[in-house]
């Protein structure tokens, strides 16, 4: 354990240093698209490297050597053939040997480097399969930001290459390689600011999220974890974690910004989540219900959409079965009901959904109110847990995890204030394993903690007009200690008696203070402030 936390320390540390080459030229949020890419590109070439050398049986020393290895049997007419089929049937996709990462490294070593060998490169990888198709497009190989001109572009292209090219990013255990790049993911997100909520939920309230819905079902297999608005599938990921059945996991997840979409798709697969376990697709989450086909509804349903975005809410989403039950829709200027409804309808009967909100959910009147009441008299609403204020990337407002199931044979709601369970960064805020378990350990009880939790009963939610804001539950006010007047009385006397003492000694050191002829007017003066 402890060698698999060191190496992956140590990947992180390399790859985040490779970002130095980029971070002059362009912000945060467009340098990790072409470091990211890169990486994948390096993870790919060297899989299909080590792949060959095994097909071959051959034992290389290094991956420059698993580069000869390949291009001399490449070369070798009476077993090319079968050594290309092999590889396309154990990865389904092929690069030629002048086009892996190796092999382009080589060429810049020799000054021969091209940019046009790598956007072949990524144009062979996307066009193998339909599960890489579009994977590299958002990289821009010729950029002006890369240089003015395209010796500069290349140059820049390069020098990244160069710095990453002696990871070994195949042979590290587990999930290494993969948790180093969710790491760099997360320092995209630290620098990238407010752009971040696009692609990222910081991983202490991922952990979170995933043991509260996982809770009891860790033994399951085939589990189903669903993400509408997944970004780069931090959030989905976590399954894996605290599955026992890690294999057998079906993840479901849709994002709408591409950029984002194919990151998540790099992420799965180097978290070395087999294609035929991921069923991803890039699209608008609210204007087109997905998935529409077997299978709908999921064991576990996790969201931290964008908060308080603006959305269609045509009149015709009250036909939606997403949405009909409520009878109205949530405003155009706040979809964030539109979107917990979305999560809600694709859960199973079984199942247990998490969903980051800001607060105003819990609060807001008007078809907010409706929809919300209609939920608590459903007994939709199981928990609500208030986190602690700059937590996230994207946004200082604290927020809340609420957490929804179906079927449940009472309507009373668990509300748990974490709002203090937090240690203090200078520009983030951060939740330790401790203050997590904490909360865990809460919520799984299910009972009054004096200033933290409360389990309200229905009637009690309807007696405060379902409103659920968290401190009309949970009361965490704290009485200052009683004033001792007498102490502050006696203290006052001190102070004076301190400073009669101090006057005291100065008119001792003025009267020792007198011109040549006996008088000066600014020591009369000093006495008569010092009232003598």
């Amino acid at each position: 354990m402890a060698e698999n936390a060191t190496a992956t320390k140590t990947l992180e540390t390399a790859l985040w240093n490779a970002a130095d080459v980029l971070r002059s030229k362009m912000d945060a949020n467009e340098y990790k698209d072409y470091l990211l890419g890169l990486i994948f590109y390096k993870y790919l070439s060297d899989q299909l490297l080590a792949e060959a050398n095994d097909l071959l049986e051959e034992t290389p020393a290094d991956i420059f050597e698993a580069q000869t290895n390949y291009e001399t049997a490449y070369a070798d007419l009476d077993i090319q053939s079968d050594l290309i089929d092999g590889l396309k049937d154990q990865l389904s996709y092929i690069l030629k040997p002048d086009l892996t990462f190796a092999a382009l490294v080589n060429k810049i070593n020799a000054s021969e480097f091209q940019l046009e060998d790598l956007a072949q490169g990524f144009a062979d990888i996307e066009r193998a399969s339909a599960d890489f198709a579009g994977l590299f497009e958002d990289i821009d190989l010729y950029s002006r930001k890369l240089g003015t001109n395209l010796n500069k572009q290349n140059q820049t292209i390069a020098d990244v290459m160069k710095t990453i090219a002696p990871l070994d990013v195949i042979s590290t255990s587990g999930d290494t390689l993969g948790d180093a790049y969710e790491y760099l993911i997360g320092q995209f997100a630290s620098e990238s600011g407010k752009k971040a909520g696009e692609f990222y939920t910081p991983q202490p309230v991922a952990h979170l999220m995933m043991q509260a819905v996982l809770h009891g079902k860790a033994d399951q297999k085939g589990f189903s974890v669903y993400d509408p608005t997944m970004g780069s599938g931090s959030l989905l990921l976590n399954a894996k974690k605290y599955s026992n059945e890690p294999a057998t996991i079906n993840y479901f997840g849709q994002e709408l910004n591409t950029s984002t979409f194919n990151l998540a798709r790099m992420n799965m697969l180097l978290h070395g989540v087999q294609t035929g376990n991921q069923f991803l697709r890039n699209g608008d989450t609210l204007d087109g219900d997905w998935p529409v086909e077997e299978p709908t509804n999921f064991d576990a349903v996790l969201m931290n959409p964008p908060y308080s975005a603006k959305w269609r809410a045509d009149a015709g989403f009250l036909q939606d079965p997403r949405f009909s039950t409520y009878g109205v829709i949530a405003p155009k200027s706040k979809a964030d009901y539109a979107f917990l409804l979305h999560g809600y309808y694709h859960l199973k009967d079984s199942g247990t959904m998490a969903i980051v909100l800001p607060h105003g959910i819990l609060f807001r009147g008007a078809a907010e109110g409706k929809i919300r009441t209609k939920l608590l008299e459903m007994g939709a609403i199981d928990t609500v847990i208030g986190l602690p204020a700059n937590i996230f990337y994207n946004t200082s407002i604290p927020t809340t995890i609420v957490i929804l199931k179906k079927n449940r044979s009472n309507k009373d709601v668990f509300f748990i204030d974490a709002s203090k369970e937090f240690v203090k960064g200078k520009n983030q805020n951060t939740m330790t394993d401790a203050h997590l378990q904490k909360i865990l350990d809460t919520y799984f009880a299910k009972k009054d903690v004096d200033k933290l939790a409360h389990l309200a009963s229905f009637d009690e939610i309807r007696e405060n007009d379902f409103n659920l804001n968290i401190p009309r539950y949970v009361d965490t006010f704290e009485a200052e200690a009683p004033i001792d007047l007498a102490k502050v009385g006696q203290d006052l006397l001190d102070v004076d008696a301190e400073i009669a003492a101090v006057k005291a000694d100065l008119l001792n050191q003025v009267n020792e203070l007198v011109s040549a002829d006996g008088h000066d007017t600014n020591l009369a003066n000093f006495k008569a402030w010092l009232g003598q």
